[in-house]
């Protein structure tokens, strides 16, 4: 039974990159049908709330917090940073690029959440540690993966079909992949302003289902918004075709959902760490796909960037791991002598006791 239990949030992680790679890849196919970016959001963002709305009722009903103006300010922020800024530009991303071009980008959050809470004090780099500059260095090592998968795209390791490599050439060109580039680069700091944010808000109101439930409910309001704005054509918010539907509906009761909510269950188990550090598979899942199923073109600068941003992001998380390690030896010999101490001092007052009676 304990076996089981300690792979129960290895298996579980991987069921939530496999699901996500799924994701992105009917993404993908239904952007290239012509669907509004956001549109797509403002559905996806519907369909989450109303799955997580009584999930959130009966599991937090007890412990939940009373709701402020403050608050419902910070998740409306939180929503339109977190969620509907950041889901529209890796769609678009998405469809000026590859499915699998994208998740590279996805794995430059976690290091772009490094380097952007430097200056608030949030996190810290000590360089006489090793975990320290291990941080350092996986950070460096992430940034020079980054640059060589926006500035450099470099030959096609993979070859597509006659028919499919002209479509490729029509709508992928090198102009296209640079806009696709930069509109990535805008969603993965918009993800990393967004885990900054949900730090602080997380403090105020701690209840992690109601508070997705409230900016699920935000973005979609936000998303419609700008839907009117940008196109009053009613006819553009009927979503033909079963798997259109089909895929906005799993986008938002998996993707949106049951993802959320198993990741969270996993920070809370092995911590956030360990929930990070699986980020990679979901590119190795879409990557499959996207060479199997769409017929995408590999390019040598998206395997060479993306092997550096992986790999700096776990020399980085390890440093974070490492760092954590030490904090806790230094202050476990500390914790043994005062305990000693106590010990001390209460048997020596035990004859004073003795002589006062």
């Amino acid at each position: 039974m304990d076996c089981c239990e300690q792979w129960k949030p290895f298996i579980a992680m991987v069921a939530v990159d496999f699901a996500l790679a799924v994701v992105n890849i009917l993404l993908k196919k239904v952007l290239n049908e012509g669907i509004s970016h956001l549109l797509i959001i403002t559905y996806r963002q519907s369909i989450s709330a109303i799955f997580l709305a009584p999930v959130a009722y009966f599991w937090e009903r007890k412990g939940r917090p009373k709701l402020t103006v403050l608050i419902l300010c910070h998740l409306f922020f939180s929503a339109l940073v977190g969620a509907t800024l950041t889901q529209y530009f890796f769609l678009l991303g998405l469809q000026y690029t590859s499915a699998t071009f994208t998740c590279s980008f996805i794995n430059m959050v976690p290091v772009n959440t490094f380097i952007m809470a430097l200056p608030f004090g949030l996190e810290k780099v000590n360089m006489k540690n090793k975990g320290g500059r291990a941080k350092i260095l996986g950070m460096l090592v992430s940034v020079g993966g980054a640059l060589i998968l926006t500035l450099y795209k470099g030959i096609p390791l993979t070859k597509s079909p006659s028919a499919r490599a002209i479509v490729h050439k029509r709508h992928h060109g090198t102009k296209r992949w640079a806009i696709g580039s930069i509109v990535l680069t805008a969603g993965s700091i918009m993800w990393s302003s967004w885990f900054l944010m949900q730090a602080k808000i997380g403090k105020r109101y701690p209840c992690q289902y109601s508070s997705t439930a409230l900016m699920s409910f935000f973005s979609a309001v936000q998303s419609a918004i700008l839907v009117l704005i940008t196109d009053w054509n009613a006819s553009k918010w009927t979503i033909k075709g079963k798997f259109e539907i089909t895929t906005v509906v799993y986008a938002g009761i998996v993707g949106s959902g049951l993802c959320y909510v198993v990741m969270s269950w996993c920070v809370k188990q092995r911590g956030p760490v360990f929930t990070a550090a699986f980020s990679p598979f979901i590119q190795a899942f879409v990557a499959v796909f996207d060479i199997s199923i769409l017929h995408e073109e590999v390019h040598i600068g998206s395997v060479l960037g993306s092997t550096l941003v992986v790999a700096g992001m776990y020399i980085l998380l390890w440093g974070k791991s490492n760092e954590a390690e030490d904090c806790v030896t230094k202050h476990l010999p500390i914790t043994r002598e005062d305990e000693d101490c106590s010990q001390l001092s209460h048997v020596k007052s035990v004859p004073s006791n003795l002589n006062s009676t």
